[in-house]
């Protein structure tokens, strides 16, 4: 089924706004190419997809068979603007053209103050705030537990059960899931604790509402780690790969407030959420949340590699001078992409589009969740929602079913995720830009799937 064009994707070039399918996915273009990859590439590196990208655009991904698939996955959340937008393929032309690197701490460039001072005002509170510039989420995680220990003179960091926060040495240790991230990579960085998430699916009938939950968390940290010696507390907002867990009402702010009464760091890993994404600028905003410093990546430059902590002043000031850094660091090609998606979040009402492409795939998930008791929960906020898959009437995860759920959505043309700590989460991340037409007949896709599987 094809369905072409009828209104104009946000900032996607002009490929043809449909669904077509002219071979078996993957095609025979994209077998060679998977059989050359097998002899180049080290095999630790996956794909999910076996299909092979000539171009994408809108809400759509084609490969180098003619294939066009429906794009909820974003690159992992990080083409939120559209994989070629207009604004910023003229913007890192431009800067293409006059110079590609000279390292900001060598020759400094307008591009990268730009960045931090646009982070500076767009980010959550009012306060004096300074920004320091990385290449990609876990570099930046990483400098904010650098820089809050530098601040505090403390070493012991806190991360939370399924959170994920990246690949590097420290970032292993943040990240709770052992396969693939962690698993014969140790020993990992030490002075890392973890404390129970809330998770209201799974917290359901046993009274734990989003305070009870930030006291169980208090709890663990105050007898395990002790406020004392507690540089930082570091946490997405909404867990991502964790299984996009949205805790409960209360549970962001109580965490807040005790390390703001306890002089401990409060990160917000904004990586995946950032950005329009979840129908907030920033997720943390929905309660109203003021971390101490927010990390961002993934959608801040529209998929070229740039990533940011920004935070308070006395904080991102307290490393000694070249404490911070890095040779690509705030590359000026990233930062002109940046400003780009900037200027495409403001000027395409991407913060409310976010919020209209919620609602759609809120209602449609839930439609399809009454109707199908392995629909354990529907969960999310703005473009970045989705399901969790269990044994019928139970909290038992069911990967085997995400699995063949996911690998139909492949060959039927949709790029979806799997994600969540027992890999039995389907997640669904399309581009801001996506048209109206395109994720309904998504979601009638999908319906289909599930009454066949």
């Amino acid at each position: 089924m094809t369905v072409t064009l009828t209104q104009p994707a946000v900032g996607g070039p002009q490929l043809p706004q449909e669904r077509r399918l002219v071979t078996e996915i993957p095609g025979p273009v994209s077998k060679r190419l998977a059989a050359r990859k097998d002899g180049a590439v080290s095999s630790a590196v996956g794909t999910m997809l076996p299909v092979y990208v000539a171009a994408a655009g809108g809400g759509v991904v084609v490969d180098v068979d003619g294939n066009s698939l429906i794009d909820l996955g974003s690159g992992i959340a990080v083409t939120t603007v559209g994989n070629s937008n207009p604004r910023v393929a003229e913007a890192v032309a431009a800067q293409v053209a006059a110079f590609t690197h000279t390292c900001f701490m060598v020759t400094p460039y307008a591009g990268y103050v730009e960045v931090a001072e646009t982070l500076n005002r767009l980010t959550p509170g009012d306060h004096d705030k300074r920004t320091a510039l990385f290449n990609s989420g876990a570099e930046a995680v990483e400098n904010a537990v650098k820089i809050a220990r530098s601040h505090t003179g403390r070493q012991a960091v806190v991360a939370f059960d399924h959170g994920y926060h990246g690949r590097t040495n420290l970032t292993m240790a943040l990240t709770a899931k052992s396969m693939p991230y962690k698993s014969g990579f140790g020993p990992f960085a030490p002075e890392v604790y973890r404390a129970p998430m809330s998770y209201p699916f799974r917290d359901s009938g046993s009274g734990i509402d989003g305070e009870a939950a930030a006291r169980r968390a208090i709890d663990v940290i105050e007898k395990q780690v002790g406020a004392a010696n507690l540089a930082a507390v570091m946490i997405e907002p909404i867990q991502g790969e964790g299984g996009f867990v949205v805790p409960a009402p209360g549970f962001l702010p109580a965490l807040a407030a005790w390390c703001t009464g306890n002089g401990v760091v409060f990160v917000a890993d904004e990586v995946q959420t950032g950005f329009a994404r979840t129908g907030d600028l920033f997720a943390c905003e929905n309660e109203g949340v003021v971390p101490d410093l927010i990390v961002t990546a993934k959608g801040i430059a529209g998929g070229l590699p740039l990533a940011a902590v920004t935070g308070r002043a006395e904080m991102m000031n307290a490393p000694h001078a070249g404490g911070l850094g890095g040779t690509y660091g705030g590359n000026p090609l990233a930062c002109a992409a940046a400003l780009a998606v900037f200027d495409s979040i403001e000027a395409d009402g991407l913060v409310d589009r976010a919020r209209q492409i919620g609602t759609t795939m809120a209602e449609r998930l839930t439609a399809l969740q009454a109707a199908d008791p392995r629909i354990g929960d529907v969960r999310g906020r703005g473009a970045m929602m989705a399901i969790e898959l269990v044994q019928p009437g139970t909290t038992e995860p069911d990967a085997a079913l995400t699995q063949r759920v996911a690998a139909a959505a492949h060959a039927q043309g949709l790029v979806v995720l799997v994600c969540g700590t027992w890999g039995n989460v389907l997640r669904f991340l399309p581009p801001l830009s996506i048209p109206d037409h395109l994720l309904v007949e998504a979601f009638n896709v999908l319906e289909q799937i599930f009454k066949q599987s």
